[in-house]
């Protein structure tokens, strides 16, 4: 991302009537392009080193702010814990079931899966996630 995505999000902050604090910013500014969809545990300890008082519990509060309003993405991939995704496009995911390493996937599916008919009458699809699991090329060798 990179590309004014720490800004935009103050902005919609603001226009959201929530505080806009210093540490918000630092978890912000981590998620800014970040591609490793990092646990709450993770986004925590990197924000630490600049802001070594911030509780575990101000990163989760920023982290459920953010999702509510629709800028980061709570993944549940990961059975042991959430992983955040700054990125809200639609897309699916492949994770290593070795090291958790977690990549995006950009492909359209909706062709392919479908809700069986019994079900379909019943629910309006809005939107759809496929959750690949292996083994990535690091682990393999």
């Amino acid at each position: 991302m990179k590309n004014g995505y720490t800004e935009r999000i103050i902005g919609r902050l603001r226009q959201e009537g929530l505080k806009v604090t210093p540490q918000r910013i630092a978890v912000l500014r981590h998620m800014d392009g970040n591609t490793a969809h990092p646990s709450v545990e993770q986004i925590h300890r990197q924000v630490a080193v600049d802001f070594p008082t911030i509780s575990l519990a101000t990163v989760y509060n920023t982290l459920d702010t953010l999702e509510r309003i629709g800028e980061v993405q709570a993944i549940t991939i990961d059975p042991a814990r959430k992983h955040y995704d700054p990125e809200t496009r639609l897309h699916h995911h492949l994770m290593c079931t070795e090291c958790r390493k977690i990549a995006d996937v950009f492909a359209d599916y909706s062709s392919v899966l479908r809700v069986p008919e019994e079900l379909s009458a019943q629910f309006r699809v809005q939107e759809a996630s496929v959750c690949f699991r292996g083994i990535c090329r690091d682990c393999a060798q």
